[in-house]
């Protein structure tokens, strides 16, 4: 699927999907209405930034990927995206940092981000 021209209810779907969360999980993660969210997925409303950027964090969703979100709702992308060799990339440590956990439909989701080096 190419993410970037899908329009934002499929990206929703599919990274709630691939998350295994249901609908009304993800709404009371996201502290909205299953209705609001279910419109969301179908097109019958449109979101505001600050609610793509809500639901992608609730959905642990990949800085790219959150970009291709923000487009297909027709916001501008808000993250940077250089190659893995630009010289002003930081070295990840090796240590990984807790990040937040998302129950969804009964199953623990939690992800993990090395952290940047100082």
């Amino acid at each position: 699927m190419d993410r970037v021209a899908a329009p934002f209810g499929r990206l929703l779907r599919h990274w709630r999907t691939l998350r295994h969360c249901s609908q009304l999980a993800l709404a009371l993660q996201a502290q909205v209405s299953a209705r609001h969210l279910s419109w969301l997925e179908t097109g019958k409303a449109q979101p505001s930034r600050a609610m793509v950027l809500r639901l992608a964090e609730r959905l642990d969703v990949p800085l790219r990927e959150r970009n291709a979100m923000l487009t297909a709702a027709g916001y501008a992308l808000l993250y940077g995206d250089r190659p893995l060799s630009d010289p002003t990339q930081k070295a990840p440590s090796s240590t990984p940092t807790r990040r937040k956990t998302l129950v969804c439909s009964g199953s623990i989701i939690s992800g993990w981000r090395a952290q940047a080096s100082r």
